[in-house]
């Protein structure tokens, strides 16, 4: 196995990681500012919220078992 198969895996967790943060803040942050500015839709923003979060997650997942398969091939 090659040193830059393991830089590879390295940098797709990496990336995967930096990513998931970076989408998880905005979309909490723009749920809780919707949240702020319209109290009465807190229930149908929470769902909608927690439906994106899963699907950000999703992405760092397949990242994670690519990088997995990189490193043991």
């Amino acid at each position: 196995m090659g040193s830059l198969t393991l830089i590879g895996a390295g940098l797709a967790a990496a990336g995967a990681a930096i990513g998931a943060g970076i989408g998880n803040g905005l979309v909490i942050s723009k749920m809780l500012e919707g949240m702020a500015r319209q109290p009465e839709l807190s229930g149908q923003l929470r769902t909608n919220m927690f439906i994106g979060v899963g699907l950000i997650e999703a992405v760092p997942i397949i990242a994670i078992v690519i990088s997995f398969l990189l490193v043991f091939q």
